[in-house]
């Protein structure tokens, strides 16, 4: 039995299985100089790299603000978000276990993620360093950047 069970494999579960992934405020973001800290290195060279995840089921815990990628029973990677108004998504912070780097989790997820931000006709402020690695790799998804807040700039981990 997954946690999914009778749930679309897309999102929206109404009960989701909760798992400890860092704290946002410890995950997805640069120290003040823009560098990124040990535990981001792997998930943005996952989002770099060639995608190869291993099969994951996304559920949007809208309870809580958190995509969350489940594989079998276990949590294994989140992206953290605020709602702003009706119409733009605040992405904040991306976390993946250990176990799970380097294998296109991030990326999956991300792209998921912002396809589902996309089918919902919102915009994006980003706050997470690796979501905005992803974009800038991946330019089709620039265009669901809020013009007015697009988040934090290379470098800056707060709102201007």
């Amino acid at each position: 039995m997954t946690i999914n069970e009778g749930a679309p494999a897309t999102t929206g579960a109404a009960e989701p299985t909760r798992y400890a992934l860092a704290h946002p405020a410890e995950a997805g973001h640069a120290d003040e100089k823009g560098a990124l800290n040990q535990d981001q290195t792997g998930p943005v060279d996952d989002v770099i790299g060639e995608p190869h995840a291993p099969a994951f089921d996304l559920v949007n815990d809208e309870k809580l603000g958190i995509y969350a990628a489940i594989v079998g029973d276990r949590e294994v990677a989140g992206l953290t978000y605020n709602v702003a108004g009706d119409d733009r998504v605040v992405l904040l912070a991306t976390s993946v276990i250990p176990e799970f780097r380097k294998q296109g989790v991030a990326t999956e997820l991300i792209r998921r993620v912002l396809d589902d931000v996309r089918v919902q006709g919102k915009t994006l402020t980003i706050m997470c360093p690796i979501v905005r690695t992803f974009i800038e790799h991946n330019t089709e998804y620039a265009d669901l950047i809020d013009r007015e807040h697009p988040g934090a700039s290379p470098g800056h981990t707060h709102l201007p």
